[in-house]
């Protein structure tokens, strides 16, 4: 299921927020169209919104046309509509780059790459699963979040596909319920076996149900390996950790911020009291995201492999591997 696409005069979306009840398939025709689709998670999941932005950085080179100043300030509304996931501006910044009439073929060789990247992570996963057992994920890392095939995601889905028989323990993800609406469709239509809890109950789960990994996306990787992902993470982490389960995250090197040596750089979101509040005076802390030191991280499933510790090291050379070449069709 195509989460984004480009179709001539427009960004196409698939609204998340209508899921699970109806699948809406937008477009966004202006850079406001585009800019408002990413604030209001209409397009939500890193990779997702690193190809919707190169997209919208296409359309708004068609919009601008001969106007170079105007084109570039377009970009950068789109570039800063959301802060933590690094990859919108790794995307709209890759666009930006290439010489006037590519932005299009730049933008859908971006999209294509995520593609081939996320079989590649997904292939890279499947032997860290035991043949059987019962696994656990927070938040939504599948096609609809990336572009492609999913990352944490569609790690589980080629377990399924190559005959490992997982049962997939999933997080709602307050305070928008992206593991309930997004992951448990996602699950389904694939035919992977799944359950629902509430995130409350992520350490019972674990204590209970013997789960035997933990695997999760993220938003922003530092050099250190501490990682920026739904707020929620963290804590579940942590309990891995106690319950010495293997954490993993699932990501691809256009996660990683090289410039970041920890993740005390790294911007955290903060969103509107109304996703949380229940009377009208209540004061709300309401985080996006939360970053999970990289000590509690088992390893790193990249399309290059899976990076283990030490990560300072591991990150590092991650940082000056060549890029994969597309498959030749």
């Amino acid at each position: 299921m195509d989460s984004v696409w480009y179709d001539g005069d427009a960004v196409g979306f698939l609204d998340q927020r209508a899921l699970p009840r109806a699948v809406s398939r937008e477009r966004a025709t202006t850079v406001d169209d585009v800019v408002e689709a990413i604030r209001t998670l209409a397009v939500r999941g890193a990779p997702a919104i690193g190809i919707f932005g190169a997209y919208g950085v296409a359309l708004a080179a068609r919009i601008h046309a001969g106007d170079r100043a105007g084109y570039e300030a377009a970009a950068a509304r789109i570039r800063a509509a959301r802060p933590t996931a690094v990859n919108l501006a790794w995307a709209v910044d890759r666009v930006l780059a290439v010489p006037t009439g590519d932005e299009l073929t730049e933008a859908s060789r971006i999209h294509e790459e995520q593609r081939d990247v996320d079989r590649r992570i997904a292939d890279a996963s499947v032997e860290l699963f035991p043949p059987s057992g019962n696994v656990l994920t927070h938040c939504n890392t599948g096609p609809i979040a990336t572009g492609g095939d999913g990352t944490a995601l569609g790690c589980f889905i080629a377990a399924h596909r190559a005959g490992k028989a997982l049962h997939v323990f999933v997080d709602e993800t307050r305070p928008l319920l992206q593991g309930a609406r997004l992951t448990m469709f996602e699950l389904h239509e694939g035919g992977v076996p799944c359950t629902l809890i509430v995130d409350s109950a992520a350490a019972i789960t674990m204590q209970r149900k013997s789960i035997r990994a933990v695997v999760v996306g993220a938003d922003r990787i530092a050099r250190n390996g501490d990682t920026a992902n739904k707020i929620g993470t963290y804590g579940v982490a942590i309990a891995a950790a106690h319950h010495g389960i293997p954490f993993y995250v699932a990501a691809p090197r256009s996660t990683f911020d090289f410039t970041l040596e920890s993740g005390a750089g790294i911007p955290i979101e903060e969103r509107s009291p109304d996703e949380v509040r229940i009377a009208p005076d209540d004061a709300v802390f309401n985080p996006a995201f939360d970053v999970t030191p990289g000590r509690l991280v088992t390893g790193f499933i990249t399309e290059y492999g899976v990076l283990a510790p030490p990560y300072a090291d591991a990150i590092a050379d991650l940082e000056h591997r060549p890029r994969i070449p597309l498959p030749v069709a």
